[in-house]
């Protein structure tokens, strides 16, 4: 037997004994050794992360608007410059 095998079989006892002290103690399933640092997801919650959030309709600006924008912009900054000098 390799050292491999060895340490299987060892892993298999290890098992079964675990499962006949649940059986005995009256757990349906053995306790597990928690990890230490913070809890993995749910699926749920995992679902929930990779959604992506559904988004309002595209909002376009007509090119009127973007005229009265742009001379807006233009009073400001010729009010600026006056202020300045």
């Amino acid at each position: 037997m390799t050292l491999s095998d060895v340490l299987a079989s060892i892993d298999r006892e290890i098992s079964q004994l675990q499962m006949a002290r649940a059986l005995l103690t009256g757990r349906s399933q053995p306790t597990a050794k928690r990890k230490p640092g913070r809890p993995r997801k749910t699926q749920t919650e995992l679902a929930a992360q990779t959604a992506k959030p559904k988004r309002g309709k595209k909002r376009t600006l007509s090119a009127e608007g973007r005229k009265l924008i742009s001379e807006a912009a233009k009073r400001r900054w010729a009010a600026q410059r006056k202020a300045t000098s």
